[in-house]
């Protein structure tokens, strides 16, 4: 039984290579062969650009950094201002009730969008 299996794949193997022409199968290893030197190519561009990448980001993240703290920093400063000016607009009104008109006692006086709030 074992020998009669072995002898059928023998005679299987023996008419697939009969489909298959040499000179097909030669240029199918030249095309792979073409298609592997450009994608080792391609890895190695990408893996150049990668490194590129990474010092860039290094760099500008930095950068990035600093100027976020420095924005904070300005935030907190003019939030500290406006909360002055509040505090003293409520001192005058209490003062002197008709020092501003009407309209501008409302909450509405700072009309800054608070980006801290998503949209």
């Amino acid at each position: 039984m074992e020998e009669t299996i072995r002898a059928a794949s023998q005679e299987v193997s023996n008419e697939f290579k009969t489909l298959v022409k040499v000179e097909d199968l030669n240029s199918l290893r030249h095309l792979q062969h073409l298609i592997l030197g450009r994608l080792q190519d391609s890895n190695a561009v990408l893996s150049h650009y990668n490194e590129f990448a990474e010092n860039c980001f290094s760099d500008v993240s930095l950068e990035f950094a600093r100027s976020t703290r420095l924005l904070k920093s300005m935030k907190a400063d003019l939030d500290y201002i406006f909360l002055k000016l509040r505090s003293i607009k409520s001192k005058i009104l209490a003062t002197y009730p008709d020092a501003f008109p009407d309209d501008s006692t409302s909450d509405a006086f700072d009309r800054r969008p608070d980006l801290e709030l998503p949209q």
